[in-house]
This record gives C-alpha cells, sequence and structure tokens, in this order.
C-alpha cells in the first residue's frame, strides 16, 4: 500500500512541476511579446517615416486562425529596407508567428517569392521605395502567398508541384560521349552565351504562379521547366539522342503548345530570363523536329 502511495504521489508532484513549467514558460511568452511590442513602440516614434504592412495569414492547425485573414503592422522604414527586411521585422517586433520562407537574402536561393501589392516579387530583392510612387516610401504594403498554390500557413505555398514539373523535363545533362581524364567537356562562346540567361533560374516559382494557363491547367509542365529543358536542349554538348528524346518531353500536349504568349513569366522574372522567348524558340524547333523531306 505504502509503495502504492509514494507511486501516486511521485506522479502527482510531476505533473505540478510539468504545470508549473508550462506557466513559466507561458508567462516568458507573454512578457517577450511585451518587451517586442515596446521595442517596435520606440522605433516608430524615433523614425522619420513609417508605412503599413498588411500581410496574409492562415493557419490551418490552430482553430481560431484556419480562416484567412490579413494583419496589418506598422513597420519603421530605413534605407535600403526590402520586402523581407519588413516582413522580418514584423515577426521579431509584433508577432513571432508569422511565417514565412527565406534563406539566402541575396536573390540566389529563390525561397522567398510572394505576391507583393498584386505581383510576383522576390522578397529580398524588392526595395520598398521601388513599390512607392516617385521612390518614396508607399503608405501601405499587402503581402500575400503566390497565387494558384496550396498555402501551407501565413504566406508559405507547397512547392510540390512546381519541383514535380521541374523534374518532369529531366533536367540533367547527358552527352553521347565524355571526355577522357581530365578533359573538359568544351562549349563554344557562342552557344554559352546562348543559353547564358536559361541557367539563370532560381527555381522562385514567380513565373509559375503568374501563369494563366497554369493555373487552369495542372498538367502544363510551365515557364520554369519548359526553360530548364532549354537549357539543355540548346547546348551542344548535349547528345542528339538525349536532345531529341527532352524535344519530345517538351512538345507533348501539355508542353510548349500550351504557351498563349502572355510575356506574364517574362514580367514577374527576378532573373530577367526571356522565358517566352524560350517557349517560342522551343516551338521552332519541335516544328523543325517534325518535318519531313520526302
Amino acid at each position: 500500500m505504502s509503495t502504492q502511495v509514494t507511486e501516486q504521489e511521485t506522479e502527482t508532484e510531476e505533473q505540478s512541476s510539468h504545470q508549473r513549467r508550462r506557466l513559466e514558460e507561458k508567462a516568458e511568452r507573454a512578457a517577450s511579446r511585451d518587451r517586442m511590442r515596446e521595442r517596435a513602440e520606440n522605433d516608430l516614434d524615433e523614425a522619420d517615416t513609417t508605412f503599413t504592412l498588411k500581410v496574409f495569414r492562415y493557419d490551418p492547425e490552430i482553430p481560431e486562425k484556419e480562416e484567412p485573414r490579413f494583419d496589418t503592422f506598422e513597420v519603421p522604414f530605413t534605407k535600403g529596407m526590402t520586402v523581407l527586411d519588413s516582413l522580418m521585422y514584423a515577426r521579431d517586433h509584433y508577432d513571432s508567428s508569422l511565417t514565412f520562407r527565406h534563406s539566402c537574402r541575396q536573390a540566389v536561393c529563390g525561397s522567398d517569392a510572394l505576391f507583393v501589392n498584386g505581383t510576383q516579387h522576390l522578397g529580398c530583392k524588392t526595395q520598398v521605395v521601388d513599390l512607392g510612387d516617385d521612390g518614396g516610401v508607399p503608405g501601405e504594403i499587402r503581402v500575400e502567398p503566390l497565387p494558384h498554390q496550396e498555402v501551407v500557413k501565413d504566406l508559405v505555398v507547397d512547392m510540390e508541384h512546381f519541383y514535380d514539373q521541374m523534374e518532369a523535363v529531366e533536367p540533367y545533362f547527358d552527352a553521347d560521349e565524355l571526355p577522357d581524364g581530365m578533359e573538359e567537356q568544351r562549349q563554344t562562346r557562342e552557344n554559352r552565351e546562348k543559353i547564358k540567361m536559361s541557367s539563370r533560374c532560381i527555381w522562385c516559382g514567380a513565373c509559375m504562379s503568374s501563369c494563366n494557363v497554369a493555373a487552369g491547367n495542372n498538367e502544363y509542365l510551365g515557364p520554369a521547366a519548359i526553360n530548364k529543358a532549354y537549357k539543355f536542349a540548346m547546348d551542344e554538348r548535349e547528345g542528339e539522342n538525349r536532345k531529341q528524346e527532352r524535344l519530345e518531353i517538351i512538345e507533348q500536349e501539355h508542353g510548349v503548345w500550351r504557351c498563349q504568349t502572355q510575356f506574364s513569366c517574362t514580367e514577374v522574372c527576378p532573373k530577367d530570363i526571356p522565358l517566352t522567348e524560350h517557349i517560342q524558340e522551343l516551338k521552332r524547333e519541335a516544328v523543325k523536329n517534325n518535318l519531313k523531306f520526302w
């Protein structure tokens, strides 16, 4: 009996200790939020210019947050501030649960593609002043997740389908013959210039998000994937058989012929890749590939 009582007392003490820790952690989080807000208020008082950041919010795992909404944050402007900087400020000074992707902050990783004031942008590349009139700070910046993609939480979208489309064009270099030993796989300067822009793709998904065809046709390869196919198909070092196979992939029913030449992908590309031109050139290659002379 005494052993049983001791075990019950121990269990009760553990539960009580766990509850105390939870209450302490909750109190610390509340104190941290208060400190964050206090710092934000001080920053706003000292700032010469501020703007309103209006951010899309959605969290399917929390009942009171599963209904989409917009939260607003007052952000003090600093010289050189980007949209990503403003989001990080809002997260660090107002709401630590604000969720978005970012990594390199140098327009290389492509993880922070967002829908800013109605257009696809890279958050780390887009200057706040570029969104205002005549180079001034805008009164409000509206930030949403990329359209036409499933939202996971807040500004984070599911990129799995985009990656599947990129893989569908088999984006791997495949020459008929490889050089012996340490000899280089040589490429002419002219050919390198031809495919140089296509190699700048950072897989951000902005072009796919802007494409009306991709929005209505889930099987369409999309501008990013077709551009990736262009990079290899137009490389003079690619094997002839492999090039033929690649052209067969992109000229399928949901390939290049679905493009309606709207140039929306080219307009939003953060790396200035002439995506629409590449798609049109692959259309010409597909036509030549199917010509037969008797």
